[in-house]
């Protein structure tokens, strides 16, 4: 047998801060531009997103950035760390990329990253990723989500066409998180206050009655209340597979780092269990 030819690394694109902006209390946007974008691309789904790449362990790593180098010179601890986010918008016209982070204060690595950088600092990341865009052979369309899915539910908003139907849930933490989206479609703001994260959506998804025709859904944010919506549309519903585009972004007491390595194993456990019960 032929062996496989090695596998490409992968080249980090590197761009400037343009400009940020504070959205809400808790929404900070951020704008990359410059050429380094000149090979980027984040046109075929509305779910894309990038890895940014922030320096760990006080390194400070050599020109011209160079990934394979960094992993064979310096320690593990100081290799760059990386935290995931979706793209909210793609300019190939101005070469501008835009991207907003969830913030909690201090709290956490990219967003009091976003609260501080300053216009013209270069960013690094990989990416993009992305496998969802809606369907528009679908009848209607199920988007439901909290904060950290917010920019891609936007953007599947903002690119259906014309008398597209569909039912749209996001769950933030109050009024002021509200953003103002470029669709006619209505957003169903549902505000957290005090109460556990994804309850409110559960139910807002659980009491909707589902229009007639095949749907295409999308439920992305904290993995306990994804799992809960999985039940509801693949199990008691009986939605196809591949009409659903499910999965945990984070997970409650577990940062990125913590989540990517367990993430594979819980989501094949339960889409294992809920398999079973759907068959």
């Amino acid at each position: 047998m032929a062996e496989r030819p090695a596998r490409k690394p992968r080249k980090p694109h590197s761009a400037q801060v343009v400009r940020t902006e504070r959205l809400t209390p808790h929404m900070q946007r951020v704008v990359l531009g410059g050429e380094g974008l000149a090979e980027f691309s984040a046109d075929t789904c509305t779910d894309h997103y990038v890895k940014l790449l922030f320096p760990s362990g006080g390194a400070t790593y050599p020109e011209p950035f160079d990934m394979e180098r960094i992993r064979a010179e310096f320690p593990r601890e100081q290799w760059p760390v990386t935290r995931t986010y979706t793209v909210r918008a793609w300019d190939a016209e101005h070469l501008e990329l835009t991207l907003d982070f969830v913030i909690h204060g201090d709290e956490g690595l990219a967003g009091p990253w976003a609260t501080r950088v300053q216009p013209g600092e270069t960013v690094r990341f990989m990416g993009p990723g992305g496998a969802y865009a809606p369907d528009t052979d679908a009848d209607w369309h199920l988007l439901a989500g909290d904060e950290s899915a917010l920019p891609a539910i936007a953007r599947a908003l903002e690119s259906l066409p014309e008398g597209a139907t569909a039912h749209a849930f996001v769950e933030i933490s109050g009024p002021e998180e509200e953003q103002k989206i470029d669709s006619d479609i209505e957003v169903v703001w549902l505000h957290r206050g005090d109460r556990p994260v994804g309850e409110t959506l559960v139910e807002a998804v659980r009491a909707l009655e589902f229009p007639e025709g095949r749907v295409h859904a999308f439920v992305h944010g904290e993995a306990a209340f994804v799992k809960d919506l999985r039940a509801l549309l693949r199990v008691e519903s009986a939605i196809p597979r591949e009409d659903l585009s499910i999965s945990g972004y984070w997970r409650l007491g577990h940062n990125e780092d913590g989540w990517q390595a367990s993430k594979r194993e819980w989501n094949a456990k339960i889409e294992a269990e809920q398999e079973g019960v759907a068959a």
